[in-house]
């Protein structure tokens, strides 16, 4: 996290409004560093600071991003009376330490403690920083599932799942591959929250026993295909030739607004335009519209998976056998299920299923805009369903005020990607 002074606003000011409100030092989280959020800081740290802050502050401030902390075990401890300290329960201590045990606590262990609040926040724009830190805090919390990266995006930031389940039938979720449209990761970050919530008290989501679940599918989420954009669109890159390069593509081309119209990669690289399935015909499309170099948008690219985001997508698809993607884009409320002719068995009956859930429209993708996606690649390659889904209503990007109401319509949808297989 980069240093932050009163004044101050943005993304990171708003990271630091959470942690604190997080941690019972109420404060807006409205990305203003106002007098009343050095008050709050202050009182956090119990003593009277300067109205910044720089590492020791952020140092502090991550347990309560990542959703943890961690407590050296005393004599006399006790889990309930550990779990009294830090307003949590004993099953969230036993679910993180399942090593661990109660009657037997022996001085000088360092255990994990997850803190009481949900871990994805519904309040805040999502970046890479904040993405990583909730996957190694549901790492924590749940070490049933499982963490992992796959390759790096241009500016080394990796490119990262969570699975989720044992079972034979592999599927697979993903979000945000276009930049202004990262308000599709915390979806992925909050079923898969929600899912080892109930897996871990042995419940039931949305209907169906998580471990009926995790038994019969092993779900991949990959939450974050388009890091460095996405950090881009949010405002929290550092002054680098990558920033430098992004301003001068955007420039050339001003009625598209900067940084808030931004679809591509850093490179100026639309990475939902990037696979082998009609890639040339993409070419002469977006060429026609006027996108024949690096652009915000629709830019295809000199080469089908020439960027390392999309190469990297496609390896990992490769040496896995998903039997059904999703992915996931903003906006319009409609569900995408063909790729040309490409009917794969049952892919009309679970988009009908979907589309029911949901309230979205069922589609055929535009003309436009079908050719080299990710979903229509994954269907010709192995004739089964694939689906883009194109969640909430407005213009890109969305806000975080329309979150519940997308979680609540895509629920369903998330769930059935497994179940009606």
């Amino acid at each position: 996290m980069r240093n932050i002074y009163i004044g101050d606003v943005g993304v990171a000011v708003q990271y630091l409004q959470l942690a604190l409100q997080r941690a019972g030092f109420g404060t807006p989280i409205n990305g203003e560093f106002t007098k009343d959020t050095c008050k709050a800081l202050g009182g956090f740290l119990g003593s009277a600071v300067g109205c910044y802050a720089e590492t020791a502050v952020w140092a502090k401030r991550l347990p309560y991003l990542r959703g943890y902390t961690t407590h050296v075990i005393v004599q006399g401890d006790t889990l309930w009376s550990i779990a009294e300290r830090y307003g949590t329960s004993v099953l969230a201590i036993n679910t993180a330490n399942p090593e661990l045990e109660a009657r037997n606590l022996r001085p000088g262990t360092r255990i994990y403690v997850p803190y009481s609040f949900e871990l994805v926040s519904e309040e805040v724009p999502y970046t890479s920083e904040l993405t990583q830190l909730i996957m190694e805090g549901l790492q924590v919390r749940y070490p049933f599932l499982s963490t992992g990266c796959f390759g790096k995006s241009v500016m080394g930031n990796g490119l990262c799942y969570v699975r989720l389940g044992e079972g034979p039938v592999q599927v697979s979720y993903n979000a945000s591959f276009h930049a202004n449209e990262w308000i599709t990761t915390p979806v992925l970050l909050k079923f898969a929250e929600e899912y080892a919530k109930e897996y871990a008290r042995k419940g039931v989501i949305y209907g169906t026993q998580a471990e009926e679940l995790f038994e019969n599918y092993s779900l991949y989420l990959i939450p974050m295909v388009n890091p460095d954009g996405v950090d881009l669109v949010n405002g929290v890159l550092h002054e680098s030739a990558y920033l430098e390069q992004a301003r001068r593509i955007a420039s050339a081309y001003p009625s598209i607004a900067y940084p808030d119209g931004w679809k591509a990669n850093i490179n100026g690289v639309d990475l939902n335009l990037q696979f082998p399935a009609g890639w040339e015909q993409a070419r002469e499309i977006k060429a026609a519209q006027g996108y024949t170099s690096p652009a915000p948008r629709d830019y295809v690219g000199e080469a089908p998976i020439s960027e390392p985001e999309s190469r990297a997508m496609y390896d990992f698809t490769v040496a896995n056998d998903f039997r059904l993607i999703l992915a996931y884009h903003t906006q319009g409320e409609v569900i995408y299920w063909k790729y040309l002719d490409y009917e794969p068995e049952n892919s009309r009956r679970i988009a009908d299923y979907f589309g029911s859930v949901s309230g979205y429209l069922v589609e055929e993708t535009p003309y436009a805009s079908g050719y080299a996606g990710y979903k229509d690649w994954f269907i010709e390659r192995y004739n089964l369903p694939g689906y883009t889904i194109e969640a909430g209503l407005g213009e890109n990007p969305l806000a975080m005020g329309q979150f519940a109401q997308i979680y609540e319509d895509n629920k369903q949808i998330l769930l059935g990607g497994m179940t009606q297989l």
